[in-house]
């Protein structure tokens, strides 16, 4: 009987690639990132409120990051524009 080797379960920190992290345009609302055929991604970037703390440690906690929803691009906000954050405070 073969005796079962001990190997240790593959981390996922080897496998992912690192984000890419963009600064958004001004009044940009769309990823403006292109694929392997040149074409333009075009997906909605939509705030991310919730983001894994590998993230967090690269963009900083509490950090204001929006993501494209088809190729998961992330964005800084644009630094010229006010931030989103407490818009609706009352």
């Amino acid at each position: 009987m073969p005796e079962p080797t001990a190997t240790p379960p593959p981390s996922s920190t080897e496998g992912t690639p690192a984000p890419k992290i963009k600064t958004r345009k001004p009044k940009q609302r769309a990823c403006d990132e292109k694929d392997e055929k040149g074409k333009l991604c075009m997906g909605h970037l939509k705030r991310w409120y919730d983001y894994p703390p590998e993230i967090a440690k690269i963009l900083g906690k509490a950090s204001e990051v929006y993501r494209c929803e088809f190729c998961k691009t992330l964005y800084r906000p644009d630094p010229k524009q006010l931030p989103n954050s407490y818009t609706l405070r009352y």
